[in-house]
This record gives C-alpha cells, sequence and structure tokens, in this order.
C-alpha cells in the first residue's frame, strides 16, 4: 500500500485532533506580488540577481534582504518527544509543527520545522551547521540527555546566531518566573528557598543552573535523579550530574527523594516519575510544589494542595500552568529584533523577570503565571530581552526592529 492511499482507522478519522492535523498545520505565504510579468522581474529573474550580487559584495546586507532575520529553524532528532520518548525524526513532525506555529502566532516569528534522520552528535552539528545560513536563529527541540547540552554547546559556540534548547532553557525560563512571584506572594526571600529539583535530565539541569545564577543559594539545592540524590560521592555521576554535585547539596545528602524533601521549601518536578505522598508530607509547611510532567504530574495536584500553599503543572486544565510558549516566542522575537549572536544568561532572566511582572498586580496563589495566551507576554519578553542583549553586547542593532520591519506585507 502505497504512502498516499493509506486509510486511518475509521475511529481515529472521526477524531477531531486527526481532522485538524490533516495535511499538517502550516504553509508557506508570499509578502510581495506575484501577479505580472513585471513582479516575476522583481521577484526572480532578472532582478534578483542584484540582490544576490550586492549580498556577495556585503554579507551584511544578507538579513535585510531574504527572510532570515525573522525566521528560526526547529529542530530535532526525535530522541526526547514530549512525553513520549524515542519516537524518531517523522512521528516528531507534528510537534515541531506545533512549535513553528506557536512562534508565530505568538511571537511574529516565522519557522520551519526539521526533523533529522540521525541522532548522531556529530551528524547533528553539521547538519545544523550547514543550514544555518537559512536561518536567523536555532531552536533545538526535544533532544534527549545528555547529547542535548553537547549539541547546543557546540552550535553556540561555532554560529553567529542564536542557538536555544527549548526543553532546557525556556522551562528554566518560566519555572524562574513562577517561583519568584510564589516567593513574592508568601512572603519568603528568594535566595533562601531551600529547592528539591526532581529529574536531572535538560530541563532539572537548566532549571538548576538558572535559579542559582537568579540568587538562590547552590547549598540549599538538591536534585534527584532515578538512582537518588545527586552527590560528590556518588561514583557513577556523569560529567554534567558532577558537575551539578560540585555547585548543589553542600550538606552531602543522601537517600533519595523522601530524603531530600525532608524540611525543603520548594519541590520542581520535572522527571515524570510519580512521587509519594508520604515523601510530599516532609516538606515544610505552606510552600511551593511545581510538579511539571505531562500528561501525569509527580504529584497530583489535590495532594500537592494538603502540604503546599503554592500548586503549579504543566497541565492547561489546572491553574499556574509552567508552559514554555510563555517564553520561546518573545526570546527568540527579542534576539531577532536586535540581530543577537546568542542569549545570555541575562537574557533568559530579563525574560523569566518580564514574564513574572505581566501578573503582577494580579498575583494570587492561582496566578502566579500569566495564561499562555495573554496576548501581554511575548511583547513584554521580547523587549527586555532585547534590552538585555544590548546591555550584554550581543546585538547586532542599536535599537529593536519595529514589526513593519520584520517582514513585508503582500503589496
Amino acid at each position: 500500500m502505497s504512502y498516499f492511499s493509506f486509510e486511518l482507522d475509521p475511529a481515529l478519522a472521526a477524531d477531531p485532533v486527526f481532522d485538524l492535523h490533516k495535511h499538517g498545520k502550516m504553509e508557506i505565504a508570499l509578502t510581495v506580488p506575484l501577479e505580472s510579468r513585471d513582479h516575476l522581474s522583481l521577484a526572480y529573474t532578472p532582478g534578483v540577481a542584484r540582490v544576490c550580487e550586492a549580498i556577495a559584495a556585503d554579507a551584511e546586507l544578507y538579513p535585510d534582504y531574504t527572510w532570515t532575520a525573522n525566521t528560526v529553524a526547529v529542530v530535532t532528532d526525535g530522541s526526547a518527544v514530549l512525553g513520549l520518548g524515542n519516537i524518531g525524526a517523522k512521528a516528531a513532525m507534528p510537534v515541531m509543527e506545533g512549535k513553528a506555529i506557536l512562534f508565530k502566532q505568538f511571537g511574529g516569528v516565522d519557522s520551519i520545522p526539521i526533523c533529522l534522520d540521525t541522532q548522531d552528535v556529530e551528524g547533528i552539528v553539521a547538519a545544523v551547521k550547514a543550514m544555518a545560513p537559512s536561518f536567523g536563529g536555532i531552536n533545538l527541540e526535544d533532544i534527549s540527555a545528555p547529547r542535548c547540552f553537547e549539541i547546543e554547546r557546540r552550535l553556540d559556540a561555532e554560529l553567529d546566531i542564536p542557538v536555544f534548547h527549548d526543553d532546557q532553557h525556556g522551562t528554566a525560563v518560566v519555572t524562574l518566573a513562577a517561583l519568584r512571584n510564589a516567593a513574592k506572594l508568601l512572603d519568603r526571600r528568594f535566595g533562601d528557598l531551600r529547592v528539591v529539583i526532581s529529574g536531572a535530565g535538560a530541563a532539572g539541569v537548566a532549571i538548576t543552573q538558572m535559579l542559582i545564577a537568579a540568587g538562590i543559594d547552590g547549598a540549599n539545592v538538591i536534585i534527584c535523579d532515578s538512582r537518588g540524590i545527586i552527590h560528590a560521592e556518588r561514583g557513577d555521576l556523569t560529567p554534567t550530574k558532577a558537575e551539578l554535585a560540585a555547585t548543589t547539596n553542600f550538606s552531602g545528602r543522601t537517600g533519595g527523594i523522601a530524603e531530600a524533601l525532608i524540611g525543603a521549601d520548594v519541590l520542581i518536578g520535572v522527571s515524570g516519575g510519580l512521587i509519594e505522598e508520604s515523601a510530599v508530607a516532609g516538606m515544610a509547611p505552606g510552600g511551593v510544589i511545581f510538579a511539571m510532567a505531562n500528561p501525569t504530574p509527580e504529584v497530583a495536584p489535590a495532594i500537592a494542595h494538603k502540604y503546599a500553599a503554592i500548586v503549579a503543572t504543566g497541565r492547561s486544565d489546572f491553574p499556574n500552568q509552567i508552559n514554555n510558549v510563555l517564553a520561546f516566542p518573545g526570546i527568540f522575537r527579542g534576539a531577532l529584533d536586535v540581530r543577537a549572536s546568542t542569549i545570555t544568561e541575562g537574557m533568559k532572566v530579563a525574560a523569566a523577570d518580564a514574564i513574572a511582572a505581566v501578573v503582577s498586580d494580579d498575583l494570587s496563589a492561582d496566578a502566579i503565571v500569566p495564561s499562555p495566551l495573554d496576548p501581554r507576554v511575548a511583547p513584554a519578553v521580547s523587549a527586555a530581552v532585547a534590552a538585555a542583549a544590548l546591555a550584554d553586547g550581543v546585538a547586532r542593532r542599536s535599537a529593536p526592529m519595529a514589526p513593519e520591519q520584520r517582514t513585508a506585507p503582500v503589496r
């Protein structure tokens, strides 16, 4: 049976999800007219040759006369897709299309989903470097740890456009925003919070690094992986986990998640593993639980509310959704607008602060972050990120692009 004659199971064919995804969720649209010989001569030959010659003589003209200044590649190898795991490049495409339409809807950023049929670090790095001239930024997506750390680090060092692994940094930015507001609401000093992070993959590592960079004392941070608390005496640590052990858990606490949570003010779950109620009961009263695994949180909200004053999840059907869409559209919008060469820690912290500020006047236990649909978020984040890029010296424009400079309307 050929691909085009494939018939979906009738039960699935009646599912509105499949109906929405039929033929994909996006398309390419024109920004110029193409209805006459004159139009053809300007948009293609012979007119296009003049633009090519100008760019060949001065590469600085490239972003001004191509779509690259407003276009991001959404790149995956299909190795860690949502909660589905290593499902491969083709099965990952619906998620990458979804990411691309979120970029457009919330940030006005054009993006192309690219699913690479390799999970080799060298192959991924080579492929992304080879296609980088076609884009103004690279959004790495759903690449499993620990390979994702090396891939991002190498691409960031070798390319002169922003490279951002959203599973790491987008999650960390929104988590920081939520925790800042939770601490404010509870009248707790942010830097003194005792934090336990369940999960030492891409998100757990980035959250740990960002919280420490934002002012939480590493001595008060404990990270657990599938084998228990990460501490310096463990002999099974990867290089990344060894770095975490050197900057956290200074008391050398050992054991599992139950031992880690004794006296903790904050639990951040990014592991997908369920945490027993008896372990949660050991937390300090009136604290914070962010159980962000999807679709099943590490701690059910009903149980979390028994032991914490503020509860958040990664789901849209509960209050306080910790959702990356609050971060990545605005982060790339701001970075592209000033043609940043990279995304700095300062830009990420600025994004978190901007997200937190959106709900500052309406802060409550059920509203420590804005809704992902709040139209104020992306403009606030992009402005803060652009300003931080200028302050950090990574911007190649002295002021952000105005909306009309990003893409031309059809004339």
